[in-house]
């Protein structure tokens, strides 16, 4: 039997939380405008739906647990491929409709994702929005957190800026694990200390800007500085993301909130939140009523012994 190691499930558990919470609330939101926001009361509905964000990182754990901790990435493109074949109505962004539709027809994904626009490669957020329980996974090895996490990003997103992205995720996860048991690290030391080990790029600037803000710093105004996912890029949604789960490490639930706050692209920035807050916490805290509307997750793994 697959024993998948308890910060990774509690991770994953988190980030499909975060997911289904943050992608409810766009329907919400143009229902009811941002006032519903002020209240805090979820109208009730059957379920909350997890979309593209939890179905790539069951993905990436499962390949996780077939390769021993290491990213094949040419199994990975085809296991990202079946996934979205099987269901292609979780929310995925429109490139990524047609490069999981390539992938699935055989074409090489290093040469389908190096060509995207006009040879740059995807920035967007896609790579660090399901990364969170690899870095749960490797959190004695923060060496091996980088470079499996930039391994896995490649695949679908070849940018530098969206690897820098996926990475700070991993490495915030990472972190988060290493602090279960012992007091939550502050905010500002937690987001430098991610930042310390990340390459020169934007994500790392946005960071280091984020672990600079006074600990009086508005929702708002840290949403408008580090940007909340508008832009749907790594620069503009890891920042803000990593923020919200370094000042509430030990409140999965208020984490989620704050995040959900920021507006933009609400399912990734809280999905990013969950996994990294929920690699330390778990989710057992949150509301029952949460655990009931969540829409369940899948065995991840034939033999594993519980399901997240």
């Amino acid at each position: 039997m697959i024993q998948l190691p308890s910060p990774v499930l509690d991770s994953l558990a988190g980030l499909a939380f975060g997911d289904a919470f943050g992608d409810r609330w766009f329907g919400i939101l143009r229902r009811e405008g941002p006032a519903a926001l002020e209240t805090r009361i979820l109208p009730p509905e059957p379920m909350w739906r997890w979309s593209d964000d939890t179905a790539q990182a069951l993905v990436l754990v499962r390949e996780l647990a077939e390769g021993g901790g290491a990213v094949d990435q040419d199994r990975f493109a085809r296991r990202l491929a079946e996934e979205y074949a099987a269901d292609t109505h979780r929310g995925y962004g429109a490139s990524m409709h047609d490069v999981l539709r390539r992938f699935g027809a055989g074409e090489s994904w290093h040469a389908v994702v190096t060509a995207q626009f006009e040879g740059m490669g995807s920035w967007g957020n896609g790579a660090a929005m399901r990364v969170a329980p690899l870095g749960a996974w490797h959190a004695a090895d923060l060496d091996a957190v980088a470079d499996q996490a930039a391994r896995q990003s490649v695949v679908s997103h070849s940018h530098p800026e969206a690897a820098a992205g996926a990475v700070a995720v991993a490495l915030a996860a990472a972190l988060a694990t290493r602090s279960r048991g012992g007091p939550a690290p502050e905010r500002a030391d937690f987001l430098r200390e991610v930042a310390a080990l990340l390459p020169d790029s934007d994500v790392r600037s946005g960071i280091r800007i984020a672990a600079r803000m006074p600990a009086h710093t508005s929702l708002r105004h840290a949403a408008e500085v580090l940007g909340s996912g508008y832009r749907m890029s790594g620069p503009d949604t890891v920042p803000f993301a990593l923020w919200c789960a370094a000042g509430h490490l030990d409140d999965l639930e208020e984490g989620l909130w704050r995040t959900v706050e920021g507006r933009g692209d609400i399912d990734t920035t809280c999905a990013i939140a969950g996994g990294v807050i929920a690699a330390r916490t778990g989710v057992a805290a949150l509301p029952a009523s949460w655990h009931t509307a969540r829409e369940p997750l899948p065995r991840i793994v034939p033999g594993a012994g519980s399901d997240a």
